[in-house]
């Protein structure tokens, strides 16, 4: 009489993690699309930092027009000189400049920073000259390049860098053994994976242009801290260590990178944590190194240098602890 309750039950278990799967990635996969469609729907200007070049009565109209139309959008540095401007924008500090001349209104843009933003600055630019009844005229400043106008090929790279590091790290940790055999595996790999993404996005695609060894080094060092921090945790957690390398890399990091737009443009305090994520800091680096000859790289530089080395001292506290459990056994 008991065996059909046994074989009832047995049955019954067995579909609990059937339904228990399916409920788990119908919840991955909106959470997923929250954390990708989410920062894109609220896409606009927060505190861009742009540079005015005007007399000093036009420059606080300008800059109080542009706070009155769109509240909190820029933030204004004025500037002495077009030329001066223009240097912000080189050195990365601002986006563009608006440049107030008797002959009427230049915008300064550099579409290697962002096409979105430079677009938007267009926009502004030209709909101020026409209520001012003047003509705008339009300087690309620092553009991208001629194959790849629209910089689609560094936006598109964002995901490779988040995912190929991702899936390196849980690899290492699932087929090698050791942590300088792993330490070592990891370095080969991101110095491949970065030398072919590198020579991909800017000798074939024509995305990036500039030096490639720099270029190349930047999406080494980009691979390496993501696959490093994702080995690490997983080295020391387990699963939970890989599920908090997906949530970093992939859930936060690459939607916050602000790759297809720029970080000011997503929803704060999220654009600036993207930056300190791999995938930001990433993106930020190869386009600095790419086209702003090496201006501004000191921050992402740092950022991952912290998250490789993060990575590096998990790995070595995890195998530290894995010799004392195994010292213990033998005693």
């Amino acid at each position: 009489m008991s065996e059909p309750a046994t074989t009832h039950a047995t049955t019954h278990e067995s579909w609990r993690p059937v339904f228990g799967l399916a409920v788990g990635l119908a919840l991955l996969v909106s959470a997923m699309l929250v954390a990708f469609g989410l920062p894109a729907l609220h896409t606009a200007p927060r505190d861009l930092p742009i540079a005015v070049v005007a007399p000093t009565a036009v420059a606080e109209q300008l800059t109080a027009g542009l706070e009155q139309a769109q509240p909190g959008a820029f933030d204004v540095t004025v500037a002495e000189s077009q030329d001066a401007a223009q240097q912000l924008i080189r050195d990365r500090e601002v986006y563009g400049a608006f440049v107030v001349t008797a002959d009427g209104l230049t915008v300064d843009v550099a579409s290697a920073a962002s096409p979105t933003v430079a677009t938007l600055l267009t926009q502004v630019g030209t709909a101020a000259a026409t209520q001012q009844g003047v003509t705008a005229t339009v300087t690309d400043v620092v553009p991208t390049s001629v194959d790849d106008p629209r910089g689609i090929g560094l936006s598109a790279g964002a995901l490779p860098i988040a995912l190929g590091g991702f899936m390196a790290g849980v690899a290492t940790t699932l087929l090698v053994r050791g942590t300088g055999r792993r330490l070592a595996a990891m370095g080969t790999f991101a110095v491949v994976a970065g030398v072919a993404m590198a020579a991909i996005l800017e000798l074939w695609f024509g995305t990036l242009s500039g030096n490639f060894a720099a270029t190349a080094a930047a999406a080494v060092l980009g691979i390496l801290a993501t696959g490093l921090t994702v080995l690490g945790l997983e080295s020391l957690l387990g699963k939970a260590g890989i599920a908090v390398g997906a949530l970093l890399v992939v859930f936060l990091g690459n939607p916050l990178s602000g790759l297809t737009s720029a970080p000011e443009m997503l929803p704060q305090p999220w654009g600036a944590i993207g930056q300190l994520l791999p995938p930001g800091a990433t993106g930020t680096l190869l386009r600095n190194v790419a086209f702003f000859d090496g201006a501004a790289t000191t921050q992402p530089i740092l950022v991952l240098l912290g998250w490789a080395a993060l990575g590096a001292v998990l790995l070595v506290i995890s195998g530290l602890r894995s010799r004392g459990t195994t010292a213990e056994l033998a005693d």
